[in-house]
């Protein structure tokens, strides 16, 4: 199985829309889950779930609201696996999970932008809490992926609260961060311990020069010890 992420910036590349569309159906992720993202972006799947598009946000000190376009979306989740079910989260904009039937067993995909206005805004540990009260409602093998707007295995994005918070909420629900030791990323997979546990993984990163995006992509396959 191989899950991937990318943020894709809004798309404020479009004309590079269709090197972006080809860029993710080239990691051929089983999952893969795109955040602040656009419908324009359509890779070849047989399913795609998005989150709404967000009303405007007020920002304190400018003009203007933060507006996102009709066709703008904080998460999208693309697969070729079936949907058992969804499940509501804290914001229905900014997270979605859905319960996908795998070869792996049932499998709670945590699509997600954490702190969209940044590490060092007052939401991000509000939302930080609110999604790790998600965490432990949610009954089932979880996998969180998206923007986490922090990295783990370097100084290049982070606090020191937010880094030490994510970490606790992982363990406290003994979920494996898959990418903590990947520099300058703070784009991320966390998956149930057991769900990987007796899994190889191998960790993929795309779009290093930034041109497509000012995130990197990354994606993890896991694979059986067997596996060589």
């Amino acid at each position: 199985m191989k899950i991937a992420t990318w943020n894709v910036e809004r798309l404020k590349h479009q004309k590079s829309l269709a090197r972006i569309t080809a860029a993710c159906e080239r990691v051929r992720a089983d999952i893969l889950v795109l955040t602040e993202t656009d419908s324009r972006i359509r890779p070849d799947y047989r399913y795609c779930f998005s989150t709404p598009t967000p009303p405007d946000i007020g920002l304190p000190g400018y003009e203007e609201p933060l507006h996102y376009r009709p066709t703008e979306h904080r998460v999208s989740l693309f697969t070729n696996y079936k949907c058992i079910r969804q499940h509501p989260t804290f914001d229905r904009h900014t997270a979605l999970c859905v319960e996908l039937e795998t070869e792996m067993g049932a499998l709670l995909v945590y699509g997600t932008i954490l702190g969209v206005l940044g590490n060092r805004h007052p939401t991000f540990q509000t939302d930080l809490s609110q999604q790790a009260a998600d965490l432990r409602r949610l009954n089932g093998v979880l996998c969180i992926c998206g923007d986490l707007n922090c990295s783990f295995a370097d100084p290049y994005y982070y606090t020191s609260a937010g880094r030490d918070a994510l970490r606790q909420t992982f363990a406290e629900n003994r979920i494996r961060l898959l990418t903590e030791n990947v520099p300058c990323c703070i784009d991320h997979i966390a998956v149930s311990e057991g769900f990987v546990s007796g899994c190889k993984t191998a960790v993929e990163e795309w779009n290093q020069d930034k041109r497509l995006s000012d995130h990197k992509g990354i994606a993890v396959e896991l694979g059986s010890e067997g596996t060589p």
